[in-house]
This record gives structure tokens, C-alpha cells and sequence, in this order.
């Protein structure tokens, strides 16, 4: 009996103040080059994975049409690509963020583009409601959901050829550098870009 009353005191007493201690005056991980907790991962991963999977729109309102891929375009330059980067410019700080964030225009997992393989339903609703502990914000009070749905569609279809309206929105840099001169954050240096007319 002593040991079972001693077991629930180490639980229910001495385990929280001990944790509660570490977290007010130790050291832990709190920073974005600091090593993760343990378990940090699927604390996170698996909760959010069961959540998206039950509430994820199954099919998308709109079509992947020209013009909806094109105004997504507009949307991901304006809100997602400060982090995420743009074809062939990967963002200089995304790597840079715990975790880090995923260059959407880049190819990974056996080539995947970005989050090509992931239904739209599952990106969109990421889109409307961020990913707590990652820096990704929730954007369904900030972008109407027509507009979510169209960059949604849009990373659902980063692995496809692209329409040239699509793609000149996608290549140009988001602040212009001077021709010859490396986008800040890399070695590259970045090609001309021709005037619009």
C-alpha cells in the first residue's frame, strides 16, 4: 500500500512541479535552432492529422480552371510565398523556421512537388486554419474561401505544367534585385527580367 500511495504522490505531485520547474526556470527548447522536445513531433503531427482528415472538405467548390489557377497564383504571391518561395526561388528564410516550411514549388518526397500529393480539402483547410507551433497562420479570416480554394487548387497542381500567366506570376522574384545580383539568402544570382508591358 505505502508503495502504491508513494507511486501516486511521485505522479500526481512531484512529477508536474518537477516538469512545471523545468519549464519556468531550466532551459527548454524554445528557440528555432534549439533541438526539439522529445516526442515534439508526433505530439503535434498526430492530433493535426486525425483533425484534418476528419474535417477537410472532401471536394472543392470551384473547378481548376485557367482563371482560377491564374487569381491563385495572384493569392499564393501575395500570402504564401514570402515562406513557401516561388518556382525556381526558394524562400530565404523558410528554411530558416521550425519547423521549417516547405518550398512549394520544389520537388521532394520521390519528386512530389511541394503538397501535390495531398487532396485540396486537406490543403485548404491548413490554408483556413494555420498548423499551431509551426508559423503557419490561419487565413480564413484574411482571404475569402473562393480564394483559398484558388491557391489550393494551385499547390494541388504544382506538379502539372502550368499556363504561361500561371508560370510569369510563379518566376518573378517578389521584390525586383538588380540584374546579375544574388536574391538575398542564396549564391544564385538572379537572371533579367524583362519589362511588362
Amino acid at each position: 500500500m505505502k508503495s502504491f500511495l508513494l507511486g501516486l504522490l511521485l505522479g500526481v505531485v512531484i512529477l508536474p512541479v518537477v516538469t512545471l520547474l523545468y519549464f519556468v526556470i531550466g532551459h527548454p527548447s524554445v528557440a528555432v535552432a534549439d533541438a526539439p522536445l522529445p516526442l515534439e513531433a508526433q505530439i503535434v503531427q498526430i492530433p493535426m492529422e486525425a483533425r484534418v482528415n476528419r474535417e477537410a472538405p472532401k471536394a472543392a467548390p470551384i473547378e481548376a480552371s485557367a482563371s482560377n489557377l491564374e487569381i491563385g497564383a495572384h493569392v499564393y504571391r501575395e500570402q504564401c510565398a514570402t515562406c513557401h518561395g516561388l518556382y525556381g526561388r526558394p524562400s530565404p528564410f523558410g528554411g530558416e523556421m521550425y519547423p521549417q516550411a516547405p518550398q512549394l514549388w520544389e520537388p521532394h518526397r520521390n519528386g512530389t512537388v511541394g503538397v501535390s500529393d495531398d487532396p485540396p480539402g486537406e490543403t485548404y483547410w491548413k490554408v483556413a486554419h494555420g498548423i499551431r507551433l509551426t508559423g503557419m497562420p490561419a487565413y480564413g479570416k484574411v482571404l475569402n474561401d473562393t480564394q483559398i480554394w484558388q491557391v489550393s487548387l494551385l499547390l494541388a497542381n504544382a506538379n502539372k505544367p502550368q499556363a504561361p500567366g500561371v508560370l510569369q506570376l510563379l518566376k518573378q522574384p517578389l521584390i525586383l534585385e538588380p540584374e546579375g545580383q544574388p536574391v538575398e539568402g542564396t549564391k544564385t544570382p538572379v537572371p533579367a527580367t524583362a519589362p511588362t508591358k
